[in-house]
């Protein structure tokens, strides 16, 4: 072999011939793994993308002095002081997890002999047109009694309304007023 026929070998013609075909080779072997031959170097080299994370804000809990005269137990929205003991009963609306709604009721306990029922009595004047008068009409609401009250028989109490508890108690005793 000539010299020239070195250079031409060796040449820059025959190294970028050289890169070629070895770029060539290396795009078969990516199209047989993938399927798809890259269209462009630009494809092939894709920017990454950065996610930056949200600072945390860490807020100080302010602890309110608690008040040993203050009765223990939840606010349920109606201007009623919790009772001052304390009861483990789950339809409590002080103590466990009954919320109250809709109408507020006072009457008399005429009955505490279920267990954790009263009957409450409310009286109301009813008009009548064609006498000019009215009349007395009674009406019983059946109302749970929570513990922490101890209602008893005779008592005025506040009852207020709750989801259905049993098939006639829809109520709970919410304030102890007074004894008759």
């Amino acid at each position: 072999m000539s010299g020239d026929d070195k250079a031409k070998k060796n040449g820059p013609a025959a190294k970028a011939k050289a890169k070629k075909s070895g770029a060539a080779a290396k795009d078969k072997v990516s199209k047989k793994k993938t399927g798809k031959a890259p269209a462009s170097s630009a494809e092939v080299t894709k920017p990454k993308r950065t996610v930056k994370k949200k600072k945390k804000v860490v807020t100080k809990s302010v602890i309110k002095p608690v008040s040993t005269a203050a009765p223990k137990g939840r606010d349920i929205g109606l201007a009623v002081r919790p009772p001052r003991k304390v009861c483990e009963d789950v339809n409590c609306p002080f103590h466990g997890k009954l919320p109250v709604r809709g109408q507020i009721l006072e009457g008399v306990v005429v009955n505490t002999k279920m267990d954790k029922t009263a009957v409450v009595k409310k009286e109301r004047l009813f008009y009548i047109k064609k006498y000019e008068r009215y009349e007395k009409r009674t009406s019983r609401y059946s109302a749970h009694n929570p513990p922490c009250l101890k209602v008893d028989t005779g008592d005025w109490v506040k009852i207020a309304e709750c989801r259905p508890l049993s098939k006639t108690v829809s109520f709970v005793i919410v304030e102890r007023r007074k004894t008759t």
